[in-house]
């Protein structure tokens, strides 16, 4: 995020590159810097005849490199954006030869999503002498928390952290959903609110009680009662709780505390370190600790496998879902 800032801030002081190259696994950040440069680089007089869209599909890089070495129409400089660009792939070796030798009107930029380029390959590293490469790179779970609270914070907003958690639970590390659903939010809400779990069950759809972050909850505090509760409301709403995502998450909660068992520092700082756990939530883990001893967690472990193969359909289709996920808790509890 801070490269972010620091390439929209050169940008705006008047360091422009010739060459833009956005490229990774994470599209939110090459669309917004790709939407940046469409938005800002030229006045909207300028842009008639000065700024080109062009899709990769649709386009050779030929006709790319044609129409970045035109000069100007009555402006300073053109701006020529190449949205869709891993769709040149094939063919992008030969932007080798454009970037020895930038056309120093043109402001040429590719949002290159879902693919990187080699790092060690000739082209790459002309790109990075002549323009700006820039890799955007998919954040852990554990790190998008962090990342809603930065957002939000820019905005005037705050977020409790168990309503950044639902907001994970919910979405992974997709920044473009998490994104759209916080705009919603900020529509929504006056400047300045606190956004709590109910802000977001009640504007996003994301139960506060019935989710998978309540289930890890309730099985780590051995609530018994609760977690069927929950299991059976996923039963009924199987949409909107696969049983894939649930059993990997609970999973991963179990693999998560086999690891914390066997720490020598178990200080909360070293352990959410190690664990990749905001502090915040460190006492469920702690709890769970307590509840579970080490050769108990390595059986469920084990179990655990069992029915995230069966939930993919894996001999046994003709289980249904209820009763995978009684089947869950059944051999967690017992």
């Amino acid at each position: 995020m801070d490269e972010v800032i620091k390439i929209v801030n050169d940008i705006k002081q008047g360091n422009i590159k010739p060459i833009y190259f956005f490229m990774g696994e994470e599209p939110y950040y090459i669309d917004r810097l790709t939407d940046y440069i469409e938005d800002n680089i030229l006045s909207e007089e300028e842009k008639g005849f000065n700024q080109t869209v062009l899709y990769g599909k649709d386009v050779s890089l030929e006709d790319v490199m044609s129409s970045a070495r035109r000069y100007p129409m009555m402006a300073e400089r053109q701006v020529v954006i190449v949205k869709e660009a891993q769709e040149l792939s094939r063919t992008i070796d030969k932007l080798e030869a454009y970037a020895q030798n930038p056309q120093p009107t043109t402001v040429l930029v590719f949002a290159y999503k879902y693919k990187t380029l080699d790092k060690r390959k000739k082209v790459t590293k002309t790109l990075e002498k002549a323009g700006l490469v820039f890799e955007s790179k998919k954040l852990y779970e554990n790190q998008v928390g962090e990342w809603i609270k930065r957002v939000l914070s820019g905005k005037g907003y705050t977020i409790e952290p168990k309503a950044a958690a639902m907001l994970v639970e919910f979405l992974g590390n997709d920044l473009s959903k998490i994104n759209n659903e916080l705009e919603k939010l900020i529509i929504i809400l006056p400047k300045g609110t606190a956004i709590s779990p109910k802000h977001v069950e009640e504007n996003i759809g994301i139960s506060k009680d019935y989710n998978v972050f309540e289930l890890r909850k309730a099985i780590g505090e051995r609530d018994q009662l609760k977690a069927y509760r929950i299991a059976d409301h996923f039963s009924q709403n199987p949409k909107d709780n696969p049983l894939v995502m649930t059993t990997g998450l609970v999973f991963g909660f179990f693999s998560q505390l086999l690891q914390y068992h066997g720490l020598k520092d178990k200080s909360a700082a070293n352990a959410a370190r190690v664990l990749k756990v905001n502090p915040y939530f460190m006492k469920d883990y702690d709890i769970a600790l307590r509840n579970y001893p080490m050769k108990k967690v390595s059986a469920i472990v084990a179990a655990l496998r069992d029915i995230d193969v069966k939930s993919k359909g894996v001999g046994a289709n003709a289980i249904s879902q209820a009763d995978l996920l009684k089947e869950m808790l059944v051999k967690i509890f017992n």
